[in-house]
């Protein structure tokens, strides 16, 4: 993957995290850089912020284009007008990502634009033991009955669903889903936890959110 980003500290975050997500990230801080190794270089998808040195994202892209680079791109940027974004995606853009960003949604979307260029559909709807979330609608329930979730909770369960049946520690919770870099001294994971729980298993005889003690958390079903 290609990642051109001219803030030293986000790219080198953004670098690590995908790294440890599993992705081989090449990091430029500079547009023009950015443009030769899109137009010399075999990418799976590219990164691309806006506001760069040398030669602007957008401008970056555009040029990428007029080369018949057909690398999926994914916009960073500040901005947040809706004329921004569909600048944007006029420009060859194929998603756009407002800083700042949940880590979890900026892979989510990175997998998205990768199965869209491998011609597969996105998943977005997720389904464990009669619990069923859908990313399009926002709804979720459970045997047929909706459960309300708040914004944090929902991103929350949307990260324990696409993990299911893998243990998920509190820092990767903490930077996928809060999108901190470093670990502040805080209850905030076990607060919000404890919440779900009450709305997803308090009155189901299975219960499908597990502690494991010193590591993190599971969803899974058990027998």
């Amino acid at each position: 993957m290609l990642l051109v980003e001219d803030d030293e500290k986000v790219g080198e975050f953004i670098r690590s995290s995908l790294e440890e997500a599993g992705f081989s990230v090449d990091l430029v801080g500079d547009g023009l850089v950015g443009l030769q190794r899109a137009l010399t270089s075999e990418y799976d998808a590219a990164v691309v912020d806006i506001m760069l040195p040398g030669l602007d994202g957008l401008s970056l892209i555009e040029e990428a284009r007029k080369n018949h680079v057909h690398t999926p791109m994914l916009i960073l940027s500040a901005k947040r007008t809706v004329d921004e974004r569909v600048r944007g995606l006029q420009a060859g853009g194929d998603d756009y990502l407002v800083k700042p960003f949940a880590f979890s949604e900026l892979v989510a979307r990175i997998q998205a634009l990768l199965r869209r260029a491998q011609g597969q559909g996105e998943q977005t709807v997720f389904c464990l033991a009669g619990l069923t979330m859908d990313l399009v609608s926002r709804k979720v329930s459970r045997n047929g009955h909706d459960i309300e979730l708040q914004t944090r909770e929902f991103a929350l369960l949307e990260y324990l669903m696409r993990n299911a049946g893998r243990v998920v520690s509190r820092t990767m919770i903490m930077k996928d889903v809060w999108g901190y870099s470093y670990f502040p001294e805080t209850n905030v994971i076990e607060v919000a936890m404890c919440r779900l729980r009450d709305k997803v298993d308090k009155g189901y005889d299975e219960t499908l959110i597990h502690t494991i003690r010193g590591v993190g958390y599971v969803m899974e079903e058990r027998d």
